[in-house]
């Protein structure tokens, strides 16, 4: 794991994310995690672990200047992206990481586990079933953003909004999103790759107050 080691380090400065040793090998182990359960769970289609740092830790890396620090729920987590990558960055953060994928979130619990991260918490369910509030949401290519605000917008926490990691620029998507959603799409830089990569940011729009004529 010398190589993921060097190749997490090197993007952690690229990125400039203020990562501790200890957590830098945290994320290493979490690759040799990631890695190894792979080959029996079916976790990601990425096989190679440097390429696992590029498009999974560093990829979720990317979207921390943009993270509030309040709870946060990852939806649709799989093998832990973003949620574990971020639980390891915020330590001092709540994070409840959901999917009704039975040997992903076995996968999770485990990883979780043996990384020792106290702040993280495993939910198998659907997010239609879900319904504990968090200040944000995040998810990663879990569906369209009309489809994520239908299903989790209700779980927003007052002034809290929804992060979708997008591999594209969806302007069609956001086009069709009812008014009543503000939105924000960041172009992110991945270091080590050539691809695009966005955040799109949703919050409520503030509600207009009428205030009749007094009697």
């Amino acid at each position: 794991m010398k190589a993921v080691a060097q190749r997490l380090a090197a993007g952690v400065a690229a990125l400039g994310v203020s990562l501790s040793d200890a957590q830098q090998q945290q994320l290493v182990d979490y690759v040799a995690l990631l890695h190894k359960w792979n080959r029996a769970f079916n976790l990601t289609a990425v096989r190679d672990p440097q390429e696992m740092v590029t498009r999974h830790i560093l990829d979720a890396l990317a979207v921390l200047p943009w993270l509030g620090s309040g709870s946060t729920l990852d939806v649709g987590t799989g093998g832990g992206i973003p949620g574990i990558v971020l639980a390891i960055a915020r330590p001092q953060q709540s994070f409840v990481l959901l999917d009704s994928n039975g040997k992903k979130t076995r996968f999770v619990r485990q990883a979780a586990l043996e990384l020792g991260l106290a702040n993280v918490e495993v939910v198998q369910a659907r997010v239609e079933q879900y319904r504990n509030g968090a200040s944000q949401v995040i998810s990663r290519a879990f569906a369209s953003l009309v489809d994520m605000v239908s299903v989790t917008g209700h779980l927003l926490e007052d002034g809290g909004h929804l992060l979708a990691m997008k591999g594209a620029l969806v302007e069609q998507e956001i086009a069709a999103l009812p008014p009543q959603w503000q939105t924000e799409a960041v172009e992110l830089s991945v270091p080590g790759l050539a691809e695009a990569r966005y955040l799109v940011v949703l919050q409520p729009a503030p509600q207009r107050i009428f205030q009749g004529d007094c009697a």
